[in-house]
């Protein structure tokens, strides 16, 4: 059975940000982005264990074809997405958020 998603708040501003850029790019890019971000959400709720923690308690998930790595905790039945970030950002902002 797939775990329970929490999402933080801040998640969905990750993602229209990310969102907007792609499809500045190419119309479309931002969907194919979004997919591949569902799709690793997906994966995760029915395998939270399999990422590596990264930090503290923290796991991180890569998403495919994107640069954008998921930052999230797993408690219980329960997984917190905390963050969706570019790989390439510094890790004190990912780190920052995930206190």
């Amino acid at each position: 059975m797939p775990a329970k998603l929490v999402f933080a708040l801040e998640v969905g501003k990750d993602l229209a940000e990310a969102y907007e850029w792609y499809e500045e790019r190419r119309v479309g890019l931002g969907e194919e982005f979004l997919s591949c971000v569902e799709a690793c959400v997906e994966a995760l709720a029915r395998t939270p264990e399999l990422h590596p923690i990264v930090h503290e308690d923290y796991r991180r998930a890569l998403v495919r074809r994107f640069p954008y790595a998921i930052f999230y905790e797993v408690v219980g039945e329960s997984v917190t997405i905390y963050c969706v970030f570019h790989t390439s950002r510094e890790p004190a902002k990912w780190q920052k958020r995930l206190r």
